[in-house]
């Protein structure tokens, strides 16, 4: 492939490297919000992502581009085509952290009491951080990157984030047992924790796009 070819494929990258660290950035604004109950960091999460999916639009468009200008070949075609599907799942990630800022604060403010969860909602997010930043090391130091490595480490954290959000869900429904006039409530909550679950597990996908682009075979959605 020419060096112009070459300097696009960078550009692309830079351009999901720096999507993924504004969602990460506003992923820990929204934790931040919610260990110090500083609800005002909630709206500042969803600030931050208010453009999110015209960013997506940019990197398929330049994908597409891409495709035009340079008619890559078959390693070159996987990697653009993983580019492609990869900016459906970060765009889907970035969009649930939104809605998760938006959600929590509500729960903050409402009557239920979160306290007895804190432990184990901390701990979800940062594992998903955690594997939002793996994803993000990839990118941004791809020369060096190992990919199956990083693919396992994407895995561990996903495995993790499952038990905690068992954990959490196996005490939200006892909740849900002994205060029934919050029920819909704590269902509630549950639904915005998901959010942190599955963003994890799209976390899993890019993982499995990167794995994809670098060694061929089939692509394999994580659900």
């Amino acid at each position: 492939m020419s060096i112009k070819y070459d300097t696009k494929v960078d550009e692309i990258r830079k351009i999901i490297s720096n999507l993924l660290q504004d969602i990460i950035n506003a992923s820990q604004t929204a934790l931040q919000a919610y260990e110090f109950r500083n609800f005002e960091k909630f709206l500042d999460t969803q600030k931050k992502l208010n453009n999110i999916e015209i960013q997506g639009d940019i990197i398929d468009n330049e994908v597409i581009k891409t495709f035009a200008l340079f008619g890559p070949e078959a390693k070159e075609l996987r990697s653009l085509v993983a580019y492609l599907k990869m900016t459906n799942e970060i765009v889907s990630i970035g969009d649930g952290v939104k809605k998760y800022a938006r959600r929590m604060k509500e729960h903050c403010e409402s009557s239920c009491d979160l306290e007895p969860f804190d432990g184990t909602i901390i701990q979800l997010h940062k594992s998903t951080l955690n594997a939002l930043r793996y994803i993000l090391e990839c990118f941004t130091e791809i020369d060096i990157c190992n990919i199956e490595d990083n693919y396992r480490k994407v895995m561990i954290e996903e495995s993790k984030n499952d038990d905690l959000f068992a954990l959490i869900e196996k005490d939200i429904m006892n909740m849900i047992m002994n205060e029934k006039e919050l029920s819909i409530e704590y269902v509630r909550i549950l639904s915005t924790l998901r959010k942190l679950e599955r963003s994890c597990d799209r976390s899993v996908n890019i993982a499995n796009l990167m794995l994809y682009a670098e060694q061929g075979g089939a692509i394999r959605q994580y659900s």
